[in-house]
């Protein structure tokens, strides 16, 4: 099976091509630059493995939560060249894939996003026989909501630390706030859980895969 994902999420583009047992990883920071370098982007890499982009069994997309913009253009891209071959989806947290920086066993692994405003994307994961599972569903909450949340020897890791990181070794006992070195979502983990959901076949289709907006209101069109 040859597999294409993407997760567009954050500033930095994540790219992975997974072939003949192979992982071929990029990573990019496009900013604001991603709607017009994207395809081509995605082009060059297939190119430099070897690929024709016909030859994608599987089309993978991170669905965050993380930038509005980014997850639009990321997601709409994926659908076209699913959609155009007639060919599968898988949709992949943003949050998992960050999760998986974090390889302490035994304690409740918290991914926290800055989600703008004095907010928080997160979500809580534990290793279950070396299985990295979720155990709470996506949040958004505030610093004092997230507080009160995760209150058991949490290991944190994402930006939001780059905000909170005090006030949370301040607040949460025994918690472990992980250094920026493990912020940035990595390719092999994005293609680690393609390829555990594509095993017992947890296929979609490009229709039916929608990105993760905890947001809600700030996303819909309003029209007077």
């Amino acid at each position: 099976m040859k597999i294409l994902a993407i997760d567009t999420s954050t500033k930095n583009l994540c790219l992975g091509l997974y072939a003949e047992g192979k992982i071929y990883e990029y990573s990019l920071g496009l900013g604001r630059s991603l709607s017009s370098l994207l395809v081509p982007t995605i082009q060059r890499v297939a190119d430099a493995a070897g690929l024709e982009i016909s030859d994608i069994d599987l089309f993978g997309c991170g669905l965050g939560p993380g930038s509005f913009t980014g997850l639009r253009i990321g997601l709409a891209t994926i659908k076209g060249l699913s959609i155009v071959r007639n060919k599968p989806v898988i949709g992949v947290s943003s949050l998992d894939i960050l999760a998986k920086n974090a390889e302490l066993k035994g304690r409740p692994i918290v991914a926290a996003v800055d989600a703008r405003r004095g907010l928080i994307y997160c979500s809580c994961y534990k290793y279950e026989k070396d299985i990295l599972k979720r155990k709470s569903q996506y949040f958004l909450l505030n610093l004092e909501e997230f507080i009160k949340k995760f209150r058991i020897k949490p290991v944190i890791l994402g930006d939001a630390a780059a905000l909170y990181r005090d006030k949370m070794l301040a607040s949460i006992k025994g918690a472990t706030v992980l250094d920026k070195d493990y912020w940035q979502l990595r390719t092999h983990n994005l293609m680690a859980i393609m390829l555990q959901k594509a095993k017992v076949k947890q296929f979609s289709s490009a229709l039916n895969v929608k990105p993760i907006y905890l947001y809600p209101k700030e996303c819909q069109i309003r029209t007077k």
